[in-house]
């Protein structure tokens, strides 16, 4: 029999929901602006004034203590917010062989940045708000991971935000990368083209790709005849790793009008559930993180037969540390969607569904 579906978006909106998180590249907006948290008690055991006084690292890995309230304003960064007028202490470091780092200033009392310069003040790594939490404190800084090559000289600059000083805690050690990650899947491959440098998104990268039409993923005819589907699909970024690929989907409700999507990855994802639409603006309905091969389980309802807009993508606007290539894998498995059960009027290939949409 012939099939014919209605596409009717859910305009249900949410408040709180915000439309941002759905985008490519970082937007960033910070609003501790407090300064003065703890300025503690000036320490004779603290980095050098500048780089020309730094204190030279001459142990690996290195633990020092000290306090940057009787310093100076030397240097800034943009991690990602400049304008700091907080006072900074510099340590030297120059690696015997290449190595992968992390700078933790857990435990330090303020509202930390830190970053990593070589000597003719290039920015290798930085960060301003790593940990949130009672152990390691509120707004305090790490460098997970940055790559030194061996006989270079680097600089590591203790830094505030804002004008926050205090007393800081520094590790220096080398980084350890977690075992990988690696899924496998039985199911209906996405069909997105390889990631690359230079890039179009010209397959569902819905309302991130309006020069190509917004084009969804239309999942109507994939499901089998109890209404169940799993989809390998692949994400990850291109564009020297600062634009991220997103995945907008359609799915559709079947008779019980509840959808079950389990969602796990090689990396850190998001999965969202939408409404609205890519003139008027999207909204966040439903969320869940997954992954590294950590699964995680969304439920949300509707009408039978009716469309829900689902949306797929890294939990990080740039690839990790020591993440090679462009691309890793996720899995989709989605149980309550429409069944199967008609016979389309023409055979549609992947092609075909994504041009509906350009």
């Amino acid at each position: 029999m012939r099939c014919f579906v209605t596409l009717v978006f859910i305009f249900t909106i949410v408040g709180a929901a915000n439309a941002t998180d759905l985008g490519t590249t970082q937007k960033i907006i910070k609003d501790n602006t407090h300064i003065g948290m703890n300025p503690g008690t000036p320490d004779e055991r603290q980095g050098g004034e500048d780089m020309a006084s730094a204190i030279v690292i001459n142990t690996f890995p290195f633990n020092d203590t000290g306090n940057t309230t009787d310093n100076m304003d030397d240097y800034d960064a943009a991690c990602p917010y400049t304008g700091s007028t907080s006072a900074d202490v510099v340590y030297s470091f120059t690696p015997e062989f290449d190595v992968p780092v992390t700078v933790d200033l857990c435990g330090s009392g303020y509202d930390t940045k830190t970053y990593i310069m070589d000597g003719a003040m290039n920015l290798i790594a930085c960060n301003d708000d790593f940990y949130n939490d009672e152990i390691c404190g509120m707004y305090v800084s790490m460098i997970e991971m940055a790559y030194l090559t061996a006989g270079t000289e680097y600089f590591i600059v203790i830094d505030g935000y804002g004008g926050d000083a205090g007393d800081y805690n520094l590790e220096l050690r080398e980084y350890e990368f977690p075992p990988p990650c690696v899924l496998t899947c039985d199911g209906l491959a996405e069909g997105e083209p390889p990631l690359m440098d230079g890039y179009e998104d010209a397959f569902n990268g819905g309302c991130n790709s309006p020069e190509f039409g917004n084009p969804f993923l239309d999942l109507l005819f994939f499901g089998d005849t109890n209404g169940d589907l799993t989809l390998c699909g692949v994400s990850g970024w291109y564009n020297d790793n600062t634009i991220r690929d997103t995945d907008w989907m359609y799915v559709f409700f079947g008779e019980a009008g509840i959808i079950e999507w389990t969602l796990d990855a090689e990396q850190p994802v998001l999965g969202f559930v939408l409404s609205g639409n890519c003139a008027d603006g999207v909204y966040i309905e439903n969320e869940m993180t997954a992954g590294p091969c950590s699964p995680a389980t969304l439920v949300f309802q509707g009408n039978p037969g009716e469309l829900a807009v689902i949306w797929v993508g890294p939990a990080e606007y740039n690839g990790p540390p020591g993440f090679q290539g462009f691309e890793f894998n996720y899995v989709a498995d989605f149980t309550g969607l429409e069944q199967n059960g008609c016979i389309a009027t023409e055979n549609r290939s992947f092609d075909a569904i994504k041009s509906l949409y350009r």
